[in-house]
């Protein structure tokens, strides 16, 4: 359900379990007296073991790419309102799209997104901030990804778009107001459910995290 930013959140939290190197707690986010929200989180202590990862994709890097309110006027004179709206606003993590393109009419079958992110601003050194920021930054732009071999974007006003799930993993330590590349690719989408995935890294190439989302994409019946 959607929240309501008026109103307290009070957070429900079951202990599921306490291990020597794991720890797994459940919550649950209610509002009105209703939950919003559910999550189920694992914490696991540092300790050493086998290390290998993906390689970063060859993209440009974001010094080559313009933010939303730096792109160029006639590419934004090119984008739908609905769509140069958003990537004119300010917001608290900078988006730098590699392949802006296919926001400008332009389609393509490749099933691959890269953005750039990062804060606007500073962070403090806590890491747990870090990975919260990383966590709400995660969430954007990633469902849009199952649209690309479509053709289509979550901002035609024709599709119905919503999460409905989504899994982070956190491989390795990184910051948050330094930017990294969030690599997206869908494998699936079927019956109205689009199916995402996320690889993110820090500039040197080092996989920091890894997401999954399944998503409601559902033509308008008013449309």
């Amino acid at each position: 359900l959607g929240g309501d930013p008026k109103v307290p959140i009070i957070y429900e939290v079951d202990r599921i379990r306490d291990g020597k190197s794991f720890t797994t707690r459940r919550v649950v986010a209610i509002q009105h007296g209703q939950p919003i929200f559910s999550m189920s989180a694992s914490f696991h202590v540092e300790e050493a073991g086998f290390d290998h990862q993906s390689a970063m994709p060859d993209v440009p890097p974001p010094e080559k790419l313009p933010s939303g309110p730096e792109l160029p006027a006639a590419a934004l004179a090119t984008m739908p309102e609905v769509v140069r709206r958003f990537f004119e606003q300010e917001r608290p993590v900078e988006l730098k799209p590699v392949e802006i393109e296919r926001y400008l009419g332009k389609s393509t079958q490749d099933p691959r997104f890269h953005i750039w992110i990062r804060t606007t601003g500073p962070l403090p050194d806590d890491p747990s901030i870090h990975q919260c920021v990383l966590a709400y930054a995660s969430d954007m732009m990633l469902l849009d990804t199952s649209l690309i071999p479509h053709g289509r974007t979550v901002f035609d006003r024709r599709i119905m778009a919503a999460s409905l799930d989504h899994a982070l993993w956190f491989h390795r330590p990184f910051r948050a107001d330094e930017w990294l590349l969030y690599a997206q690719d869908t494998p699936s989408a079927s019956g109205s459910r689009g199916f995402s995935r996320g690889l993110i890294f820090k500039r040197d190439g080092t996989l920091v995290a890894s997401v999954a989302q399944e998503g409601l994409l559902r033509e308008r019946r008013d449309a």
